[in-house]
């Protein structure tokens, strides 16, 4: 068994353990707004074996191996580390919730999925530019998360369900405080990414580029105008959720999209 497998599976039965704490605090009203030390920790740990597992696969002896299985589960294990690290201070429990399990696919996929691409060798340049361009990625995910939980809290409130969900929530306006302080994130780590971009691919007539270079800008346009709504205008509730998610949107289609159509169809 190769170490990546070895980290992958060891990675999945820690969030498998995480998972049922979480289940088991979310049924307890008094520990609905903090998040249990005990998912924090196991979380962690489950986090950078992940990573290691992701790294393994993408990386070695020089060359990276950039197919979408390989590369969902670096996303996935950076998403990871970055909420374990932002619950030290906000409960994001309810994220969690929502990100073990798709971790967990993320990893089994990679570990059973080869990759339909060949390695490559980037320069420092490309590296640093796919892996701002990863981050950027992680940070809008977790946001996209968010928004779809806080839609959830607002058909809630507007349906007067609260008194059964609600609880289960932090405050509504620090829900949205920190959906906004993610955007701001992401959006400078996406900015990075297409500046070093612009400096160091070479060749932006290759295949899929256009494409991803595109629904890569139209979604900087769609958090910038939203970041701009929000400091000038006080954007909030459902305009921040639906300009949150139409960006998310077009950021997969610009990823996503090219790859499964040079991965999957053309190849």
């Amino acid at each position: 068994m190769g170490m990546s497998t070895l980290t992958g599976l060891s990675a999945v039965a820690l969030y498998l353990v995480a998972l049922a704490f979480l289940y088991q605090d979310l049924r307890v009203r008094e520990k609905a707004h903090r998040t249990d030390k005990r998912v924090l920790g196991i979380g962690l740990v489950a986090g950078l074996l992940h990573l290691v597992s992701a790294w393994g696969l993408i990386a070695s002896d020089g060359q990276y191996v950039f197919g979408i299985p390989q590369v969902s589960t670096l996303i996935f294990a950076a998403i990871a580390l970055l909420l374990q690290i932002s619950s030290i201070r906000k409960p994001l429990h309810n994220l969690m919730v929502g990100l073990f399990p798709l971790a967990i696919v993320a990893i089994i996929a990679s570990l059973v999925l080869s990759a339909r691409t060949n390695p490559v060798t980037l320069g420092a340049g490309m590296v640093s530019h796919i892996l701002l361009s990863i981050l950027a990625y992680s940070f809008f995910t977790i946001a996209a998360l968010q928004a779809a939980f806080l839609a959830v809290q607002n058909y809630q409130l507007r349906h007067h369900h609260a008194a059964s969900v609600i609880h289960r929530f932090p405050p509504l306006q620090d829900m949205e405080a920190f959906l906004f302080d993610l955007l701001w994130v992401g959006q400078t780590l996406l900015t990075l990414g297409i500046i070093s971009g612009f400096l160091f691919v070479d060749d932006f007539g290759a295949r899929g580029l256009p494409h991803k270079t595109f629904f890569s800008l139209l979604a900087w346009v769609v958090f910038g105008v939203l970041l701009w709504g929000r400091h000038v205008l006080g954007w909030r509730g459902n305009t921040a959720i639906k300009g949150t998610l139409t960006g998310f949107l077009f950021l997969v289609l610009g990823f996503y999209g090219s790859k499964v159509v040079i991965e999957y169809i053309l190849s």
